[in-house]
C-alpha cells in the first residue's frame, strides 16, 4: 500500500506484488505530483480522491474506489488538499480492509468490491 510514496515502481515489482495507491484527484484527470494545483488551475468544480492499483505508469492503474470532493470558490491548494486528505484517511483503509478480506475482484481495468 502506497500513500505519499512518490516513486514509480517497476513493472516487475507491481506484477509480482499487487500494490494499492491513493491519489488526490478523480483519475484519469490530473495524474502526477501536482494534481491539486492542476485541478485548481483548470477551474474544476469537483475533484476528489482515487484509490487504484499501481502499474508501471504514473497514476494509471485500474481504479478501485473514488469519491468526489467539491472545490469551493475560495479554495487554495492547502484547503482543498486538507479536505481531500480527510476522504483519503477514510477511503484508503476501507479499500485495504476489503482487499485483505478478499472482497476485491479485478478483471483487467474493471474492479469490483463485493459487500
Amino acid at each position: 500500500v502506497l500513500a505519499g510514496f512518490m516513486r514509480v515502481l517497476s513493472g516487475d515489482f507491481v506484477h509480482r506484488w499487487p500494490t494499492i495507491n491513493v491519489h488526490p484527484s478523480l483519475l484519469p484527470a490530473f495524474p502526477g505530483a501536482h494534481a491539486v494545483d492542476d485541478a485548481l488551475a483548470w477551474g474544476v468544480k469537483l475533484s476528489g480522491v482515487t484509490v487504484h492499483f499501481v502499474d508501471e505508469l504514473v497514476d494509471h492503474g485500474p481504479i478501485i474506489a473514488q469519491e468526489a470532493v467539491p472545490v469551493e470558490p475560495d479554495d487554495t491548494a492547502d484547503t482543498l488538499h486538507a479536505r481531500m486528505q480527510r476522504v483519503e484517511h477514510r477511503l484508503l483503509p476501507e479499500v485495504v480492509r476489503a482487499w485483505c478480506a478478499g472482497r476485491i475482484h479485478r478483471d483487467g481495468r474493471h474492479v469490483r468490491i463485493r459487500q
